[in-house]
C-alpha cells in the first residue's frame, strides 16, 4: 500500500479430510505465507501431528483443530480417508455437512478476508457471504480433470439422471482439440461414481459445480504452460476469474536416505532401477499384483516395488497369498517388494533410479519428472486416468501401459513393453521424443524464477480482487 504498511491478509484452508487433499492445501499455505499471509489450516485433531512438521517455521501458520459431528456409522476415532471403506467416505460427506454451525461460529470470530475450500464443502461460499468474506474454490485436481468432469457442459445431451458409460467415454461438448479424444469403457466407468448420490446428499459432481458456481473465483493447482487449453475451458463455461498456483512443485527432501535403501541402491548401476509405487490410498487387484510383480521382473531390471493394502490387511500374508510361489526368492539381490511408507523423493532422487511406474497421482508425477527418472504410468482410479493421458499425450513426457478397453486388464508383457519404451528403446523415436520432452518439463520445473513468479501473479491477483 502506497506511502504506509501493507495490511496483512489472512486467509483459512479448508481441505478434504484426504491426504491427498491436504498435501496440496499445505504447500499453497508454505507459498502464500513466504508472500506474508497469514494462515489458519482447518482440520480434524488426529491429523495435527502427522501434517505440523510439513509446514514452514513460521509465526504466520496457525493449525486450528476442528470437530466431525457424531454420525451414526462413522468411527469416532477416524479424522481422514486413509482407513475408511468407500461406505465411510460417504458417512464422511454427511459429518462435514453437518459442520457448518461450528465453521460459521470459526469464521466469525477469524474474520479472514479469504476461504480456500474443497470440493466437499460447496456451502461455504453461502455461509461467507453472511459474514463479507471472499471464497476461493481450490481444486486439487489436474485442469485437465476438472474440465473434463466437473462442468456444466457435461450434461449437454445427456437424456438420464446421470451420465452414462458411454457419455463418459466422450468428452463434453466444447472441450478443448487436444491429444486427447476419448477415455476406454473401464475408465468412464470408473468416473460413473463421481455423478451418484449416496444416502440422499449431493453427488461429488454436485458438490464441486455448485462450489465452483457460487466462490469468488476459483483456484487451480496448474499452469497455461501445462494445461492452457484446459484452463480456457473452465473459465468459459463458469464465467468467473480462474486464478492458477502453477504446479506447487515439491521442496527439495530433507534428511538422508535411510541406509537399508542407500545401501540397496549402490549396488546397482546409475538409472538402471525402477521404482514402482501407488500411493497410500491407491490400492492394486489380485491380478494387477500379480502381472506388475511377474512384469517387473520380466524386464531383467533391479526394481523396488511398494505395495499397500487397505487398513486391517496383513500386508506380508496377502503378498504370499497373491505372488506366484517362489517369486521372492527369485528376485533376491535385484527385486524388493516393501509394504508402508518410503522416502519416495530421496529414492528417486538417487543416481542408481532411472524409472517411475506409478498410479499418475499429481505430485507423484512431479517428483519423477523433477528427477531422472523415466515415467511410465499405470492409471487405477479418477482423475489418474487423465492426468496419463496429459502427461503422455499432450506433454509427451511419459509412456502409458496399454490396457484392454472393458475391464483395463493388464498382462506382464504389457509392463514390459512400457519399461523398455523409456528404459530400452531410447534411440527409437518414441523412447528418444519421450526423453527430451521430460527434460524440457524438469527444466521448467526446476527453474524456480518460473515457479515463484506463478505465486507472486497469484498473489497480486488476490490482492486487487474487488
Amino acid at each position: 500500500m502506497a506511502g504506509g504498511e501493507a495490511k496483512e491478509i489472512h486467509a483459512v484452508m479448508f481441505p478434504y479430510f484426504a491426504f491427498g487433499h491436504i498435501s496440496p492445501f499445505i504447500q499453497l499455505s508454505n507459498k502464500l505465507s513466504l508472500h506474508g499471509f497469514r494462515i489458519s489450516f482447518l482440520t480434524p485433531p488426529g491429523n495435527v501431528s502427522r501434517i505440523k512438521s510439513s509446514f514452514l517455521v513460521t509465526s504466520t501458520i496457525q493449525i486450528i483443530p476442528i470437530q466431525i459431528p457424531k454420525i451414526q456409522g462413522l468411527p469416532p476415532h477416524l479424522h481422514n480417508t486413509s482407513e475408511m471403506t468407500p461406505a465411510l467416505h460417504e458417512l464422511l460427506k454427511e459429518a462435514v455437512d453437518l459442520m457448518q454451525p461450528q465453521i460459521k461460529t470459526l469464521l466469525s470470530e477469524l474474520r479472514p478476508q479469504f476461504v480456500f475450500f474443497d470440493f466437499a464443502h460447496h456451502w461455504v461460499p453461502k455461509l461467507c457471504s453472511q459474514l463479507g468474506i471472499k471464497t476461493l474454490s481450490f481444486s486439487v485436481f489436474s485442469a485437465i480433470s476438472g474440465a473434463y468432469v466437473t462442468v456444466p457442459a457435461r450434461f449437454i445431451g445427456v437424456e438420464t439422471e446421470e451420465p452414462t458409460v458411454d457419455d463418459l467415454k466422450k468428452p463434453p461438448c466444447g472441450y478443448p482439440q487436444t491429444s486427447f479424444t476419448s477415455l476406454k469403457a473401464f475408465q468412464a466407468q470408473d468416473l460413473s461414481y463421481v455423478y451418484k448420490s449416496f444416502n440422499g446428499r449431493p453427488a461429488v459432481y454436485h458438490r464441486a459445480v455448485d462450489g465452483f458456481n457460487s466462490c469468488s473465483a476459483i483456484v487451480l493447482k496448474s499452469c497455461n504452460e501445462m494445461e492452457g487449453p484446459y484452463v480456457d475451458f473452465i473459465k468459459t463455461q463458469y464465467q468467473k476469474p480462474v486464478l492458477l498456483t502453477g504446479p506447487l512443485t515439491p521442496d527439495p527432501p530433507s534428511g538422508v536416505l535411510d541406509e537399508k535403501w542407500a545401501t540397496w541402491l549402490s549396488q546397482h548401476p546409475p538409472k538402471s532401477v525402477i521404482f514402482c509405487s501407488f500411493g497410500s490410498e491407491t490400492f492394486l487387484k489380485d491380478d494387477q499384483l500379480k502381472e506388475l510383480a511377474t512384469g517387473l521382473e520380466l524386464t531383467g531390471f533391479p526394481f523396488i516395488l511398494v505395495v499397500n493394502f487397505p487398513g486391517g490387511v496383513e500386508a506380508r500374508a496377502e503378498l504370499d497369498r497373491v505372488l506366484p510361489k517362489g517369486f521372492m526368492e527369485a528376485i533376491k539381490g535385484r527385486g524388493v517388494v516393501h509394504s508402508g511408507w518410503v522416502q519416495q523423493q530421496l529414492i528417486l532422487a538417487h543416481e542408481s533410479v532411472g524409472c517411475c511406474i506409478c498410479h499418475s497421482g499429481f505430485s507423484s508425477i512431479m517428483e519423477a519428472l523433477m528427477n531422472d527418472c523415466q515415467l511410465v504410468l499405470l492409471p487405477l482410479k479418477g482423475d489418474q486416468f487423465l492426468n496419463s493421458k496429459l502427461v503422455a499425450g499432450d506433454m509427451k513426457a511419459g509412456v502409458e501401459v496399454s490396457r484392454r478397453e472393458e475391464d483395463g486388464y493388464f498382462s506382464k508383457e504389457n509392463i514390459k513393453q512400457a519399461v523398455e519404451t523409456v528404459m530400452v528403446d531410447v534411440d527409437k523415436e518414441a523412447g528418444v521424443s519421450i526423453r527430451q520432452n521430460h527434460m524440457k518439463w524438469k527444466d521448467f520445473l526446476l527453474n524456480a524464477e518460473i515457479q515463484d513468479k506463478l505465486i507472486s501473479n497469484l498473489v497480486e491477483q488476490l490482492k486487487t480482487m474487488p
